[in-house]
């Protein structure tokens, strides 16, 4: 997935009030949109560099969004609201193998009363639901993990795809990891015990589980090699 123009590079002074952050660009302090809402444990360093786009709507309070922080070299996307634009971009060019199959993609497609997934795939024999996560911590090296806080919303989703699965669809969680220095994949059930547990218990009743890390720069983000996940 391309950004609509090369990003805008700064230095990071600080996240706050969960959706702001303060960048310096060109020795001028920029306020900017941080499309993220989970810690970003690991990320918030003063002086890391970071990456903004900048919004053609003249209506828009905040020009510049956050895109990319770079950690020690290495490139981390933050953008939540590009997820579900990468996993989609990547199940039009088949290139995530498990899913190639599916002919009809369709998104945010209603399962009950409480939930939407994120993906509704289909052929003519089956039916499969696709929820999708964006991963950016990593504690040890080589290993991203999730989630980087607690979050009852995911662990609602694992608890909805067991129920989808038991009523004969296929189940899938996604975990796109918008970093390449990773290795391998694990739940962090130390800092959510109760999506550790719903995780277990979704792989238990047949939810199939992938991960993805991900090929970015100032210009794009894609999809790029299949990483294991750890138990």
């Amino acid at each position: 997935m391309f950004f609509k123009e090369k990003l805008i590079q700064g230095t990071l002074i600080k996240r706050y009030k969960r959706f702001f952050v303060d960048i310096k660009h060109n020795n001028k302090i920029i306020t900017a949109h941080c499309p993220n809402s989970g810690s970003m444990l690991g990320l918030l360093n003063k002086g890391n560099g970071v990456w903004l786009s900048k919004s053609s709507n003249p209506e828009r309070k905040l020009k510049y969004t956050l895109e990319i922080v770079s950690v020690n070299k290495k490139l981390v996307g933050i953008n939540t609201f590009l997820t579900n634009k990468i996993v989609l971009e990547a199940l039009n060019k088949k290139e995530i193998k498990n899913l190639i199959n599916f002919i009809n993609i369709k998104t945010e497609v209603k399962f009950s009363d409480k939930t939407r997934f994120d993906f509704l795939l289909s052929n003519q024999k089956q039916k499969c639901f696709l929820e999708v996560k964006n991963v950016t911590l990593m504690r040890k090296k080589n290993i991203a993990e999730f989630p980087d806080a607690v979050t009852s919303r995911g662990t609602k989703h694992l608890r909805e795809l067991i129920i989808a699965k038991k009523k004969g669809y296929d189940a899938y969680m996604l975990y796109l990891i918008q970093r390449d220095d990773c290795k391998s994949f694990k739940i962090a059930g130390d800092i959510d015990p109760d999506y550790k547990n719903a995780f277990n218990e979704a792989v238990k009743n047949g939810v199939k589980i992938l991960c993805y890390d991900c090929k970015l720069n100032n210009e794009e983000i894609r999809i790029n090699n299949q990483i294991n996940y750890e138990q």
